[in-house]
């Protein structure tokens, strides 16, 4: 559960993410700031999915990949943010909406029944 939580709260923040940056294209000025805020946050919240991942996979018995999928997203989202603070839109942009796409397939993924505590204790049987 504590994966599922996590990936949820980094899917919210990426999708804020997005209004952010549309609010700020829209006008308001003052969601730029907001915008690297929540930028912080979601890559905390990135780390926080890697630790998260560790524990599904070792001591939950989960897959190991979530754990590469975790490094590489905060991977990306530190260029990202780095991308963002130089000005880069160019770069910036399609990383954003490719971040948003990869981080919606692993809370897709992570609500699946398949991919909970249950179904990793039960696969043994």
């Amino acid at each position: 559960m504590v994966f599922r939580t996590v990936v949820t709260c980094e899917a919210v923040l990426a999708l804020g993410q997005a209004v952010l940056a549309g609010s700020f294209l829209s006008g308001h000025y003052e969601a730029l700031d907001l915008h690297a805020l929540n930028a912080t946050a979601t890559g905390l919240t990135a780390l926080a999915q890697i630790v998260a991942a560790l524990l599904l996979w070792r001591p939950g018995g989960g897959p190991g990949w979530p754990v590469l999928a975790g490094i590489a997203l905060f991977a990306v989202e530190a260029g990202q943010i780095a991308m963002g603070y130089g000005r880069a839109l160019a770069v910036h942009v399609p990383l954003g909406v490719a971040i948003i796409a990869g981080t919606l397939l692993m809370l897709v993924w992570a609500w699946r029944p398949a991919a909970g505590p249950e179904r990793a204790a039960g696969a043994d049987a």
